[in-house]
């Protein structure tokens, strides 16, 4: 399926502030980001690196005044994501080198003290795909989701305390436990297609059967289209937005993704 996307991000600004966003998709093999447009006002010189998960990001100092960002894309993706109930357990030693820090506690992934809850949760079940499954499942029928509730990073522990988040925080949670049977999981930022309300979204992979599976807690199933922005421990690695120095929030965040039924692309 073809998404057409749009971004508009618009900030008021006292005093010049680097920024370092992370707003592009990029192709792979889930997705194909066939046409792109970003476009900064006032225009500035903008540098673009890549981060150590492979993620975009764009490296500016906004100057004093109304900036403004917009950002739009024409992406192929796959209308759903792909499910397997047989995919393996992967003993750790035959993890791929890459996985290796997906395994880890992190800032807001405490997997270190959810493994005897985890165990409850999974317990029966066969390892591997249907473990994550069954995290999700039970995040889903535990944790309230409660988009726009909360714009700060909460930790996962914190999170099954209060009962309720936002698709960030039940991701933290999915990662957090995963990670606990030594299942190594990220967190994914981007796109999701009929979102309501829609918003940039979060949800989260696991690496069962060699090789990624996507889980989305908040979601009843994993039909619509998905676009990646960027993958990393958890929130603290995929912030769309970072600005050093005195505190900046975007008076104006407006975000479209629509489905193209006639796009054909010159590839």
């Amino acid at each position: 399926m073809w998404l057409s996307t749009e971004c508009k991000l618009a900030f008021e600004i006292k005093q010049p502030t680097p920024f370092l966003f992370m707003l592009r998709a990029q192709s792979g093999m889930q997705q194909w980001v066939a046409e792109e447009t970003y476009q900064v006002f006032p225009s500035i010189p903008v540098i673009e690196i890549s981060d150590k998960y492979g993620n975009l990001c764009q490296r500016l100092v906004a100057p004093v005044g109304d900036f403004r960002i917009n950002t739009s894309s024409i992406v192929r993706t796959a209308a759903a994501c792909d499910a397997d109930t047989s995919a393996r357990f992967v003993e750790v030693e035959n993890l791929p080198d890459e996985t290796l820090e997906y395994l880890l506690p992190s800032r807001y992934c405490e997997s270190d003290l959810l493994n005897d809850q985890t165990l409850g949760v999974v317990s029966g079940t066969p390892l591997g795909y249907q473990q994550v499954s069954k995290i999700s499942d039970w995040i889903r029928d535990n944790i309230q989701y409660e988009p726009g509730s909360s714009n700060v990073p909460v930790s996962a522990v914190e999170i099954i305390t209060r009962g309720k988040g936002v698709c960030r925080d039940l991701a933290h949670v999915g990662i957090s436990m995963c990670r606990s049977l030594c299942i190594p999981a990220r967190l994914v930022v981007g796109y999701l297609h009929g979102l309501e309300p829609m918003d940039i979204h979060a949800w989260f992979e696991a690496y069962v059967g060699d090789r990624w599976f996507t889980f989305d807690p908040t979601q009843s199933s994993l039909d619509g289209g998905r676009i990646v922005i960027a993958y990393g421990r958890d929130a603290a690695d995929v912030a769309i937005s970072n600005q050093f120095g005195p505190a900046v929030f975007p008076y104006l965040m407006d975000i479209q993704i629509d489905l193209l039924h006639d796009f054909k692309s010159a590839k």
